[in-house]
């Protein structure tokens, strides 16, 4: 049972007094009052009023948010209340409220965590910090969970990103940063639809993976009775269109890759993917330095941005450094090993990284940037000009066919985005198909791509020259607010099941209470991270406990 903590149940006694004092704690008709920072700034010329109590009893406000702190002092109070915009401080008592309500409601009933409106008027208090002066309160909402002491609010990694909601309450900066992701999502959005894109919809269940090198994930079709893939990438569906007669295309969309888990992956994630007939990848760079000043311009931002112990320096235009050169002019690998294979491996092995012998030069190239030089690349950078057999979609280099048109975009020592001109040959598609298939039988490689051939075959029709790139939206959103992991731009990112009660109660045989306050609801408990003894999943009423005990 979720309520059995015995301070939730407290809490619904004090739910059920509401009703019995005829308040209902969950009313429906309530408008959302004043907002905080209207209310401060319209009230700011109280503060300046020359007599010795600073107050307009002729205006009156009515607030609501979330009640954050509360000192009784006797028959007054002062609490503060918090809404999407910020804290106010409310004055309380019981001579100015409706005859017993200080005594048997505001005082006994109302805590930390309920949500209120408040109805008064500005004044300020001999501290000088303006104030509502409150002349009748309403509960909106009771919150029969506590939430976590004030003083340390969430620290626990794990508590914040399983529920954000909790997060979201105890920690403002953390509500900022999804409000800036929403923000960059529909600039992003503004940006390609005023250079005249069609934002488009394409399947999330493909009949073949197919679009990037990933791991699918896999799900069945009941009525067709078929297996389906849910998307790695919307690629190929969105150069259909450009064969169909669409000649500017993007889809944001949520891409499903069966991967690791790290600070820069999660299972699902956010990309933009355009599509520009007649458009080659320089074109592509440049339009990329384009939506990057236009974020910049329209979100407010420096050019230059914290990121961790680094500076990020976002002017543009940004650098650009051919694949093979920057192996040794950024990663220090010898001119004659960049382009050897024999030697590629040896060099590799020296350096104590597995991979497998019959691995080509171009991915063994890929082994020596991901080791060697990825990690280096902390201002916004361009690796141009990849080994075509890492990039079996893109179109090969007149000059060089063993180079494909393609870049990718570095960052903070991460990737961002990836576009090429598009390979629009569907002979030279249909063989490195086939080269990724043969890849795949040879070394096992699941990520490896399938075969098309209905994708082969809208290219037969012809396709115009075209570029294409992906951004990631969570990466990108990651640079621009200073997170360093991609669960803190993700409101709900995936998470390990949490160990059933069940499983706990071998340890709680061994461990059978708090280590610290002696607590024995095993419903209450959760073991140690190296499974030594049991602690309390509720900190601040393990810490009630000690001090009841001391």
């Amino acid at each position: 049972m979720i309520f059995e903590n015995q301070y939730i149940q407290e809490r619904i006694k004090k739910t059920e007094k509401l009703r019995e004092e005829g308040i209902n704690p969950y009313p429906n008709q309530i408008q959302k009052g004043t907002p905080s920072t209207q209310f401060l700034e319209e009230c700011a010329y109280v503060k300046e009023q020359e007599s010795d109590e600073k107050k307009d009893e002729t205006k009156t406000y009515s607030l609501t948010g979330r009640l954050k702190f509360i000192r009784i002092m006797g028959k007054a109070a002062f609490a503060k209340i918090e809404d999407t915009e910020g804290l106010v401080q409310i004055y309380y008592n019981r001579d100015e409220l409706p005859e017993g309500f200080y005594n048997n409601v505001a005082k006994k009933l109302f805590e930390v965590g309920d949500i209120i409106e408040a109805t008064g008027y500005p004044f300020v208090t001999q501290t000088g910090e303006l104030t509502l002066h409150c002349k009748d309160m309403k509960i909106v909402s009771k919150a029969i969970s506590p939430l976590p002491e004030k003083f340390h609010g969430l620290q626990d990694h794990e508590i914040r990103y399983r529920q954000r909601y909790l997060d979201m309450i105890m920690n403002p900066d953390v509500k900022k940063n999804f409000v800036m992701r929403s923000k960059i999502v529909s600039m992003v959005r503004r940006f390609f639809e005023e250079k005249a894109f069609l934002e488009v919809e394409t399947p999330m269940m493909h009949p073949i993976p197919g679009g990037a090198n990933a791991k699918p994930f896999i799900t069945h079709h009941n009525a067709l009775d078929v297996e389906r893939y849910l998307r790695i990438a919307p690629e190929l569906y969105l150069k259909r269109l450009i064969v169909g007669g669409m000649e500017a295309v993007f889809e944001i969309n949520r891409n499903f890759r069966n991967e690791g888990m790290d600070q820069t992956h999660n299972p699902e994630f956010t990309m933009i993917e355009f599509y520009w007939a007649y458009k080659t990848y320089i074109e592509l760079m440049e339009i990329t330095e384009e939506l990057f000043d236009y974020l910049f311009d329209n979100l407010g931002l420096e050019r230059k941005l914290p990121y961790g112990e680094a500076e990020i320096d976002f002017a543009t235009p940004f650098a650009k450094i051919p694949y093979i050169e920057s192996l040794t002019s950024i990663g220090g690998v010898p001119s004659d090993v960049a382009t050897d294979k024999e030697k590629a491996l040896a060099y590799l092995k020296e350096h104590n990284v597995k991979v497998a012998p019959n691995l080509t030069l171009g991915y063994l190239q890929a082994e020596l940037f991901d080791e060697f030089v990825e990690g280096k690349l902390i201002n916004p950078t361009f690796i141009t000009d990849f080994p075509v057999d890492i990039s079996p979609l893109a179109r090969r280099s007149d000059d060089n066919p063993d180079i494909a048109e393609r870049f990718e975009l570095f960052m903070a020592g991460k990737e961002i985005a990836n576009g090429f001109s598009e390979l629009n040959d569907p002979i030279d598609q249909y063989e490195r198909f086939k080269g990724q298939v043969d890849a795949k039988e040879a070394t096992g490689d699941d990520e490896a791509m399938h075969m098309d051939t209905d994708y082969v075959k809208a290219l037969s029709y012809g396709m115009t020259p075209t570029a294409g790139e992906g951004i990631g939206i969570d990466r990108l959103v990651m640079m621009l607010t200073n997170q360093h992991s991609i669960r803190d731009v993700l409101l709900f990112p995936a998470m390990k099941p949490e160990a059933p009660r069940e499983e706990l109660a071998p340890i709680c045989e061994v461990e059978n209470k708090c280590k610290k306050c002696g607590n024995e609801n095993i419903d209450e408990l959760k073991p140690a991270k190296k499974g030594k003894g049991m602690f309390c999943i509720d900190v601040p009423a393990c810490k009630k406990r000690m001090q009841e005990k001391s």
